[in-house]
């Protein structure tokens, strides 16, 4: 009986670079603790990222191509700058909510700035 394989598979190629990937730099040859977790987390994603990829590809095929970058944009949104994430935290003090790191995130936003 042969197996069907799942249009979402990683190739193995692309397995075996995530495997590679996690490998320890202190010991060669040596594998972290949570390999199998990597593994499944980076499985997952490509997954995720094909799964939208196909979505988007429905969007455009019928010339929608405006949904299919909404989409994308929303599902994989791209992280806050530092400037950004600051700013949040200015707010979230002006409104007398601070946590562990307020003060560290200003002081990193502020030390890029240029003299």
């Amino acid at each position: 009986m042969t197996q069907q394989q799942h249009p979402i598979t990683p190739p193995p190629e692309l397995v075996q670079q995530w495997i590679e990937s996690t490998r320890s730099d202190d010991c060669i040859g040596a594998y972290p603790a949570d390999l199998e977790q990597q593994i499944c987390v980076r499985a997952a994603q490509y997954g995720a990222d094909q799964e939208l990829e196909a979505c988007c590809y429905y969007f455009t095929r019928d010339l929608r191509e405006s949904l299919a970058d909404e989409l994308r944009a929303h599902r994989r949104p791209k992280p806050k700058s530092l400037k950004e994430q600051a700013l949040d935290v200015l707010e979230d003090l002006s409104n007398g909510i601070e946590t562990a790191d307020s003060w560290f995130l200003i002081q990193s936003a502020l030390e890029q700035l240029d003299d």
